[in-house]
């Protein structure tokens, strides 16, 4: 069967395509006896306007693209529902794509939505270089999330990860650890500012750092802990990982090497993802409001589409801490 068209349904409604067309579009020049016409024999014949031919038509796209770091991160998914929530409610439609957390992935990515002509572009947590963003942006509107820009032309909005840091190191210490190692997110975005905020807030109580080198994965998460019992010494009694995924590898690691969470090793996670929820998980983590930045993130690339401001809106959200089962006082000294 060959996909119905706009001549299909307006030969089914009894009226002209160029009506059919301006119901598509949701003009209030038509009637609303015409309206619902047109729109019944849509229904009938399954018929559905496709937003590309849309922007083709009238020249004005209705799309914008989404490149998302991980499609496997529960964090991205619930960003997206907040952009998705606010992007319809505007009539635009997402198409989404991934560059795996990979620059060189990142690059097709955005090469190939730019090919859609987008109205604009959200990016999240990407690690594309610069360069590469302004290019884009010289195209089509962009918003980052969980990255931060200088350039003009690109709006961001981002959480408080030196806030966020601080946060569970605090949260850490009032249970009495001393000896808190971080697992960092290696060259991830937002990397930095929570690895800042950690090494700040040990130095701000006297204690001393300790950061592994990871990645924003539960392989990652594992590896790093099976480091620490490679390396000797004594291990720590609490971390703080570079996200929820990394926690969970951890806490996994950890257990197979006999070690229990949080009796003899605290663990606090970052996001307060779905994942950190889970009853059998219940971690201790730092909470972004996720879907409040892709809500964020949709209005300021809707008012760039729109022309409504040129200067770059930098938003900047206060995380919080979920104190759950992962952490609890540290074990007490050998005699």
């Amino acid at each position: 069967m060959t996909r119905p068209t706009m001549e299909d349904v307006a030969r089914r409604a009894g009226v002209s395509r160029a009506l059919v067309s301006l119901v598509m579009r949701g003009s209030p020049k038509v009637s609303e006896q015409r309206r619902a016409a047109v729109l019944r024999a849509a229904e009938d014949l399954g018929y559905s306007p496709h937003a590309m031919a849309r922007s083709l038509a009238s020249r004005t796209s209705t799309v914008l693209g989404v490149m998302v770091s991980d499609l496997h991160n529960a964090f991205f998914a619930e960003i997206v529902d907040g952009l998705d929530a606010v992007a319809r409610a505007e009539g635009f439609e997402l198409i989404i794509n991934t560059g795996g957390r990979s620059a060189a992935r990142e690059r097709r990515a955005l090469d190939s939505l730019l090919s859609f002509r987008p109205a604009g572009l959200a990016l999240l947590g990407p690690v594309v270089p610069s360069a590469a963003i302004a290019g884009a942006a010289n195209q089509a509107p962009v918003v980052l999330v969980a990255r931060s820009s200088r350039l003009s032309t690109v709006d961001t909005v981002n959480d408080d990860g030196e806030m966020g840091s601080g946060l569970a190191v605090d949260h850490l210490i009032s249970l009495g650890h001393k000896r808190i190692t971080h697992f960092d997110g290696g060259e991830g975005s937002q990397s930095a500012p929570r690895r800042k905020g950690y090494l700040l807030a040990m130095q701000r109580h006297g204690l001393p750092a300790d950061v592994v080198r990871s990645e924003y994965t539960d392989t990652a998460g594992a590896k790093a802990v099976r480091h620490l019992i490679d390396r000797g010494g004594e291990l720590p009694t609490a971390l703080v990982t570079a996200n929820d995924f990394n926690a969970v590898g951890a806490i996994s690691a950890l257990e197979e090497a006999g070690l229990r969470v949080p009796a003899d090793v605290s663990v606090v996670g970052y996001d307060n993802t779905s994942l950190a929820a889970l009853r059998h998980v219940s971690l201790t983590t730092i909470d972004q409001p996720r879907n409040e930045i892709g809500r964020l993130a949709a209005e300021a690339l809707l008012q760039r589409v729109r022309a409504q401001r040129a200067e770059p809106k930098r938003h900047l959200l206060n995380p919080s801490l979920v104190i759950r089962s992962t952490t609890a006082k540290p074990p007490p000294p050998p005699n």
